[in-house]
């Protein structure tokens, strides 16, 4: 079997241009408002007024340049992703109207056993995220002794994909109670993912103890860099059936237009996580879990209208899958469920009176596009050069007879020497791998690291964490968006399939708080 290693991070796209206006001759001539937003879209690709139902291939940029999009009632536009699972970027430099539907909302994972559709093969195939979102993690495998190493489900993808099953049988334990080791865990992005595990210690005083499996929120309200949801969990494999796979996240969207963006009452954005499959029959596998929701981010001069954006959490497979967030609340099904993701509507003027779940963010008009931010970037492994622009799947191919351990190479811009680098090696099943870089060499322009790290067998997904101390000035500077308490350091984090680095500020107590890496900029820090 050979070692599939799953490694992404992509660049920040450079800034709309600015806008300018002049007053010329004519006495009556009416100059645009000077607080018109410019979507800066070229207007290349003509105007989107689908008519029937309408799958459209996304560029390698993920970026669209309309003139005006009109979707009429009763209508779909669903978006194919590119080899860089990029999010979805419609800039429209006219008026947007959307009375029917788009979707970037995350797929169910298959079902399983008897509940299935017969074809045993693709039992515990997890669903797939939405453009810009992540997988869910893989069904564990039927075993008639329920070996842990086959039976364990596999984590979702994406910096918030929730725990697959955890080892061990199922059971009681004298009189303690249950204990779950067989569930996915729901997948994080505006909150944290579900949890349901628990485990049960036998001794002279057996006791029940919560094993804290969830996953944690990321990424910031700004939706800068815009990054979508993550997968949920794969359930444990029967003694007969593979277990199901975790749902994938919600995918991101990013619609900016330059006039008036219409949701018509009807019109619907979806960027939500997808439902776990069902598992049944004699020694079936258990259910994963559902990815979390995605990212929506509207940018116009006006938004109005009466439709609705939803970037809700997926459920697991017994619960209604229409306009429901399963990620809390009673009940089993619902503790399955993915976490929320994020809204954010960015507008001059707004007069919106939809539904919006979770409720959207508001604010006044800004970049449409962040340039110039700290990164970091996975190159290597074991010899093998990772693609600059990956795709999330099978980007590094290494044979099974490779000897252990390998080295991983990283290269930082705008990152000070000295740093470390933290890699994490997540595979298809089983724990987590760590290992710790010597310090970062080079400049704050341009510096590089390595690790050398034990890969386990089969697929995996690595991501890289990096931190560095600021100076005083700096970390009173950024103190704002940290509750106003100074902060000590600062981490990036490498993305994950199109997620770009992303900041995490560390306070003087020891609080953290999750920020878009524009934020550095906007305090004269590169680093």
């Amino acid at each position: 079997m050979s070692k599939k290693i799953l490694n992404s991070s992509s660049q920040a796209i450079g800034n709309r241009s600015a806008i300018f206006s002049a007053v010329a001759l004519a006495m009556l001539l009416i100059a645009a408002p000077s607080w018109a937003f410019n979507s800066g879209s070229t207007g290349a690709d003509g105007a989107l007024n689908p008519a029937v139902n309408t799958e459209i291939q996304l560029p390698p940029s993920g970026i669209l340049n309309y003139s005006s999009i009109n979707i009429p009632a009763g209508v779909t536009v669903t978006f194919k992703k590119n080899a860089a699972n990029t999010p979805v970027y419609l800039l429209v430099s006219g008026a947007a109207t959307i009375a029917g539907v788009i979707d970037v909302g995350g797929r169910g994972s298959k079902d399983s056993g008897t509940y299935g559709d017969g074809n045993l093969a693709d039992d515990g195939i997890p669903g797939v995220g939405g453009p810009g979102g992540f997988d869910g993690g893989r069904g564990g495998r039927d075993d008639l002794a329920l070996n842990p190493e086959i039976v364990r489900g596999g984590a979702g993808l994406g910096p918030g994909g929730g725990a697959g099953s955890a080892d061990g049988a199922d059971g009681r334990c004298l009189t303690t109670g249950r204990y779950f080791n067989y569930f996915g865990l729901g997948g994080a992005y505006g909150a944290k993912g579900s949890n349901f595990y628990y485990e049960v210690y036998c001794g002279t005083s057996p006791a029940l103890q919560a094993i804290d499996a969830t996953a944690k929120p990321y990424g910031s309200v700004s939706l800068q860099p815009l990054i979508g949801g993550s997968g949920g969990g794969g359930g444990r494999g029967g003694t007969n059936y593979a277990g199901s796979g975790g749902a994938g996240g919600g995918g991101a969207i990013l619609i900016a237009v330059s006039g008036t963006l219409t949701l018509s009452s009807g019109g619907q954005i979806l960027a939500w996580g997808g439902t776990a499959g069902g598992t049944n029959g004699l020694g079936r596998g258990y259910e994963g879990a559902g990815g979390s929701g995605g990212a929506i981010r509207l940018i116009a001069t006006l938004f109005t209208g009466s439709g609705t954006l939803y970037a809700t959490g997926g459920c697991s497979f017994a619960q209604s899958t229409t306009l429901v967030n399963c990620g809390s609340g009673s009940g089993y099904d619902n503790q399955l469920g993915g976490s929320v993701g994020r809204i954010r509507v960015e507008a001059d003027s707004v007069t919106y009176s939809g539904t919006a779940n979770p409720p959207y963010v508001a604010d006044t008009p800004s970049a449409v596009f962040v340039s110039n931010v700290p990164s970091l970037r996975i190159t290597s492994i074991a010899g093998s050069v990772v693609p600059v622009n990956p795709t999330g799947t099978a980007d590094v191919t290494l044979p099974a007879a490779l000897t252990n351990p390998v080295s991983v190479n990283f290269e930082t811009t705008n990152i000070p020497p000295g740093s470390t680098v933290e890699l994490r090696v997540v595979p298809a099943y089983g724990a987590v791998v760590k290992a710790l870089s010597p310090a970062i060499t080079g400049s704050n322009a341009s510096g590089n690291t390595s690790v050398s790290i034990s890969l386990p067998q089969g697929p995996s997904t690595l991501q890289a964490i990096t931190s560095y101390t600021v100076t005083v000035a700096m970390g009173e500077s950024l103190s704002r968006f940290a509750q106003n308490e100074r902060v000590e350091k600062v981490e990036i984090i490498a993305g994950f399939g199109t997620a770009e680095s992303t900041a995490r500020l560390i306070t003087v107590s020891g609080k953290s708080f999750d920020v878009p890496t524009s934020v550095l900029q906007m305090v004269g820090s590169n680093g």
